[in-house]
């Protein structure tokens, strides 16, 4: 699913940034109100239901032998066609952003502030166009050839420069290769090798010293939008590099006024690396008519509910990954203002109220952590309990009806405390990056009574692919697809899964399909038909109303709530070289922030660790002492941090088997290797206790 590395906004410290929800409950006591008199003020204020654009339970078009499924907007007359864009004055991200400028009259555009108790200020359209083009202007004056053979790295928080910088640069053609910090410094390194950028746009100093640390030989000049030191500068004279600051590159160009150079649609407009599993990160080439055509298929399906220049959007995914860049089209191409969360993120929820956006992206984990945090709020009052549930329950009802809103008396005395704690104004959040368990969409589609839509999509169609309609509140199905793109299922006989018997592994086929992995044609050729097939390595089933469902995973990949892929066999080749490890299993689901695992320890060392400490027992019973998990847990942790594994990648808890996995019993493969189907099934009752301490 989409690759949206979003570990920074939800870490495990950040409990007390929810606890806005546990005062959800506060406004239930003066819910007196009997729920006669509830029904009744529900009644004459109840919104008229949603308009569909097709049938619920026909939800897509099915052509030829192989079952190749296609929106209904694809369809004109009796042809199918996919499209590439709906407006003609945006057939490039250049142009969408002139566009906004156009239908936006010059509104609102970028917006941030300085201090959690400062307002938001707002760069227009016609000024933010302007500073984008003078930096532009300042990267040629530098020496930076117009044209999409000009690779430009940056590698910055969500900020104004972000979008600067990336406008800057199509107004010229040439091409953003988005840096952000979970890759890790060598991979950092890697990209600007393997693209031979020769410029990298830092926000801040931390970021110019991590790249002035053995810098690639490629690289010339870093341009820094937060002041640095004299040591920094002196450090990059040092190592040969050229450092500039976002506002003398933008002077620069002002002074010179380079006249831009407009890219074609078939042009790159960004290579973006996928964080990647196992190896190197690969780079995603996705062209200006792959992003428009992805962000335009989008709107169509949104129908009236697409963004507008009324609409404001809380940026706070990363920037460097496809489903925030794509809502940004979005925004910019409907004439929309985009304003910042403040980078810092025990200020979110203040930032959320200060901006009071109508608009969010926003990934799995997000609502998970609400969800538990207003069960948790609930679970000491009765009737608050009552009350809430009654509330949602009335709100539920509306939904099966296609009514949405907040303007019951549920929202005005139960709800009001949630929807407020987001600014009050949300009205349309898009979810990707990973499956959301069905009752918590249906509970946030009626607290925040707000149109809440399913994607599923990947970095290499350029973020979403299907898209549930709005009108269709069933949930555990990621909607239909987008009039950009075909879909159909292959066999993938070693899993037992057929196309004919309706599931198989998910290919995709559009103008929002990737050109290939930068540099790499074999991996390509893995990925990429010769039909133009991307094949996703997901498994997926079509439902009987034609929406898609994801059931499985070809590879031994998964992907945990946040949006992180997670490769089980490189973390468990990392743990067995512990002296006390024997065996391991790691273990995530979707619907989990993390992994878990299963290990099976080295009977000798664990024996030898407890005679020298006096600790008595089998080994069967020091499988069960606490003091021998956290032994095992501190040392294959450090094993982890050493092998370069991530904060996501490494278990969060274990269970100690004293039994090895073995060909007799099942758990292996006659050539030893691990039958994880087997294991997961073998463990489920263990996993699952395990899983428990985190719900």
């Amino acid at each position: 699913m989409f690759s949206s590395d979003s570990e920074l906004i939800f870490r495990s410290d950040e409990e007390q940034y929810f606890d806005f929800i546990t005062g959800a409950a506060g406004l239930l006591a003066v819910a007196g109100v009997g729920v006669a008199a509830a029904s009744a003020y529900n009644w004459i204020n109840k919104p008229k239901p949603t308009q569909l654009p097709f049938e619920l339970d026909n939800q897509t078009l099915v052509e030829g032998p192989e079952f190749i499924h296609y929106s209904h907007f694809s369809k004109q007359g009796n042809a199918i066609k996919l499209i590439s864009y709906i407006y003609e004055d945006a057939k490039t991200l250049y142009d969408g952003f002139r566009r906004g400028v156009r239908v936006s009259n010059n509104g609102p555009c970028l917006g941030w502030r300085e201090g959690p108790t400062d307002e938001y200020q707002w760069l227009n359209y016609q000024e933010s166009l302007l500073r984008a083009q003078h930096f532009g202007s300042g990267l040629v004056a530098l020496g930076l050839r117009p044209g999409p053979e000009t690779l430009v790295g940056i590698y910055c928080r969500n900020c104004p420069e972000w979008v600067l910088s990336e406008y800057g640069l199509y107004s010229f053609s040439m091409v953003i290769v988005p840096l952000y910090d979970t890759l890790g410094p060598d991979a950092c390194r890697y990209i600007i090798n393997q693209t031979e950028m020769s410029l990298v746009i830092c926000d801040n100093e931390d970021k110019c010293k991590l790249l002035l640390n053995k810098p690639p030989a490629c690289l010339k000049q870093l341009v820094h939008i937060q002041p640095i030191s004299k040591e920094t500068v002196e450090l990059a004279k040092r190592k040969n590099i050229n450092i500039l600051s976002f506002e003398c590159v933008q002077r620069i160009g002002a002074e010179r006024k380079h006249t831009p150079m407009p890219p074609k649609p078939e042009d790159l407009c960004t290579i973006c690396y996928t964080s990647g599993t196992t190896g190197n990160p690969k780079g995603v080439m996705l062209t200006h008519e792959n992003v428009v055509s992805n962000a335009s298929s989008v709107l169509l399906q949104l129908g009236d509910e697409k963004p507008n220049k009324t609409d404001v959007m809380i940026s706070f995914l990363p920037l460097a990954h496809m489903l925030e860049h794509i809502s940004h089209v979005g925004v910019f191409m409907g004439g929309g203002a985009i304003g910042f969360f403040s980078g810092n993120i025990a200020n979110f929820m203040d930032d959320m109220i200060a901006l009071k956006p109508t608009i969010s992206p926003a990934v799995p984990r997000l609502f998970n952590r609400i969800y538990d945090k207003v069960q948790s709020g609930l679970s000491h009052s009765p009737l608050k309990r009552f009350l809430f549930n009654a509330a949602l329950s009335s709100k539920e009802n509306d939904l099966r009806r296609g009514i949405v809103g907040k303007n019951t008396i549920w929202d005005k005395l139960v709800l009001k405390k949630v929807q407020d704690s987001m600014g009050g104004r949300i009205r349309l959040i898009i979810v990707g990056s990973a499956p959301l368990a069905g009752p918590v969409l249906t509970f946030m589609r009626c607290a925040l009574g707000c149109i809440i839509l399913e994607a599923y999509g990947l970095t290499e169609c350029a973020a979403p692919t299907t898209l549930s309609v709005h009108g269709d509140y069933t949930t555990d199905h990621v909607g239909a697809p987008l009039p950009c793109c075909a879909i159909k299922l292959i066999d993938v006989p070693d899993m037992n899964y057929y196309a004919a018997s309706g599931r198989g592994e998910i290919c995709i086929k559009g103008a929002n399909v990737f050109k290939g992995y930068y540099k790499e044609p074999e991996k390509t050729k893995e990925t990429l038909d010769k039909d133009g097939w991307l094949h996703t390595g997901d498994i997926g089933t079509f439902l009987d109303n034609g929406t898609l469902k994801v059931i499985d995973r070809k590879k031994n990949i998964f992907k945990l709530s946040q949006g992180e892929y997670i490769a089980p066999e490189k973390i468990e080749s990392i743990y067995i070289k512990s002296q006390y490890v024997s065996q391991a299993f790691v273990h995530g689901e979707s619907l989990k922030s993390c992994t878990v695992g299963v290990i099976v320890p080295d009977v000798e060392s664990v024996k030898r660790y407890a005679e020298e400490r006096g600790i008595p027992g089998a080994h069967s019973v020091l499988c069960n002492m606490p003091e021998i998990k956290q032994l095992i847990m501190n040392d294959i942790t450090d094993l982890g941090k050493k092998g370069g594994l991530k904060s996501f990648e490494q278990v969060k808890d274990i269970y100690l088997h004293p039994d090895a996995f073995s060909v007799q019993n099942g758990l292996l493969t006659p050539t030893l290797k691990s039958k994880r189907s087997e294991l997961h099934s073998f463990f489920q009752s263990q996993l699952e206790y395990v899983y428990r301490k985190f719900n």
